[in-house]
């Protein structure tokens, strides 16, 4: 078994935008690895691609040593793959619950969903006050919450997070990072995008640079937290 996802001389084209070059990394199982780059740099079409969202033009990506990268979004979730898309993007008219339980839309066990609920609701009491509450009367941290809890409803292997802590409050944004160090600590392996590289360079083990769609710098986050040239680009140091 290699890694977990690995990705191999991925192309990507918007139109004739070229969006991704070559781009070649992999997840260990229990990592948390972080792509950090600026914007419009591909993290997102990244993402994207692996979630089966967008189709590459060549090149391989392989999850639990399966090519998926023409499968599917939603078979995909089915194997242990889960996304928190940017912007949150929770359903504003329904209840929190009813939102969590959307994220097990692919599972079929009504008590091993109900687990799960109370594991999520566990992990973020908020969302428990909450549980009756329309969610799009959320805050945007309560909602960023929500979005990575219907995440985890799917009981994934993997969970991809896009820019969770855009447009939060520092406080929340603190938050958000210590949740994601816990669900990391219950065993889920973590590929997180993030322009806030300090703090995403602080959660994770390793990290990859992406400048306009190619990797150009991997390595421990540690010794990339205090590189000299990512610091100047990305630490505002």
């Amino acid at each position: 078994m290699g890694a977990l996802l690995e990705v191999k001389n991925l192309n990507v084209y918007y139109g004739v935008i070229h969006a991704l070059k070559d781009v070649s990394f992999h997840v260990n199982k229990g990592e948390v690895v972080a792509l950090i780059g600026a914007n419009g740099a591909g993290k997102t079409t990244t993402l994207h691609t692996l979630s089966g969202l967008l189709r590459p033009q060549s090149g391989s990506i392989l999850y639990q040593d399966k090519e998926i990268a023409r499968m599917p979004g939603h078979k995909i979730v089915s194997m242990g793959m889960a996304q928190v898309p940017e912007g949150r993007r929770v359903f504003a008219d329904l209840t929190v619950e009813q939102n969590l339980r959307l994220g097990a839309f692919t599972r079929k066990d009504k008590n091993e969903i109900d687990e799960t609920l109370s594991m999520v609701y566990e992990r973020f009491p908020r969302l428990k006050e909450r549980q009756k509450q329309v969610s799009g009367t959320l805050s945007g941290g309560e909602q960023q919450m929500l979005a990575m809890g219907r995440a985890l409803m799917s009981h994934p292997d993997i969970i991809l997070m896009d820019e969770p802590s855009m447009g939060l409050s520092p406080i929340m944004v603190g938050e958000i990072f210590n949740i994601i160090e816990k669900v990391h600590a219950d065993g889920t392996t973590v590929l997180l995008v993030e322009q806030n590289a300090k703090k995403a360079l602080k959660v994770a083990d390793r990290a990859y640079v992406l400048e306009t769609g190619r990797i150009t710098m991997e390595g421990k986050a540690s010794d990339l937290l205090h590189d000299e040239a990512i610091q100047k680009a990305y630490l505002g140091e």
